[in-house]
């Protein structure tokens, strides 16, 4: 469908994957695109490593409207974001006179001495645009159809914010919610047959654990009311057969 647009995002940070910090991040982008329209196919998460950003940007880009990248883009050794996206797109890596300004500006204010550690986050790919950051000023940036932004859940909300109104937008996905009392080994053969049945909407099962039973939880999801109407229609006179 030409209105179905499709993002990925990638995680870099050895913290997230050792489990010092726990990513804040992830579900804030998919709430976040998912009201506008933009289904969000793919996560990966990915060490502080250039080759491994490279490959995962390259490839992520190439399929989805849109990629969404946080952290590594601070001011130690190891933010080596901004030298991998520009690797990525096969562009120089070079301090953004603009940021450079800005930076240099807000330290100043704050009476704090512009080091080179700080300089580094005045470096992008060359022609990269600004992601404003009104949290801590240092931008992340846009180049091609990618988005660089922190990763300290703050600055990337607050840079999210300014990035949704730019996207394109595609047709918003509709839900239907049917609560279930069997379980998915009970309903598993039926609910296959009734999304084989209805192709155009996505039927998950989520099972649940509450006052001592379980249950399942069956939600239908269409851009179109009436197929997902229809295909709830059949889950309920399944479930009123058993």
């Amino acid at each position: 469908m030409s209105d179905i647009i499709t993002a990925a995002m990638v995680v870099i940070g050895d913290e997230i994957l050792s489990g010092r910090t726990k990513d804040r991040n992830i579900g804030h982008l998919a709430e976040m695109l998912t009201a506008v329209g933009i289904d969000l196919r793919e996560v990966r998460i990915v060490s502080d490593d250039q080759d491994a950003i490279v490959e995962a940007v390259n490839a992520l880009r190439a399929r989805n409207s849109y990629v969404f990248t946080t952290g590594g883009i601070g001011p130690t050794h190891d933010d080596i974001t901004a030298d991998a996206i520009s690797a990525a797109f096969g562009l120089p890596c070079e301090f953004d006179e603009k940021a450079d300004a800005l930076l240099g500006e807000h330290y100043a204010k704050r009476e704090i001495e512009y080091t080179s550690a700080r300089r580094r986050m005045a470096r992008m790919p060359q022609g990269a645009k600004h992601i404003p950051n009104p949290v801590s000023v240092a931008p992340g940036f846009n180049i091609g159809n990618v988005y660089v932004m922190a990763g300290v859940p703050a600055i990337f909300q607050a840079m999210l914010d300014n990035v949704i109104p730019q996207l394109k937008t595609g047709t918003r996905l509709l839900s239907a919610t049917v609560p279930c009392k069997h379980g998915e080994g009970t309903i598993g053969e039926a609910l296959g047959e009734i999304q084989a049945a209805h192709p155009e909407t996505i039927i998950g099962s989520y099972p649940k654990y509450q006052d001592g039973s379980f249950w399942t939880e069956i939600v239908i999801r269409s851009r179109d009311q009436a197929k997902m109407e229809a295909a709830a229609a059949a889950v309920e006179e399944m479930l009123k057969k058993l």
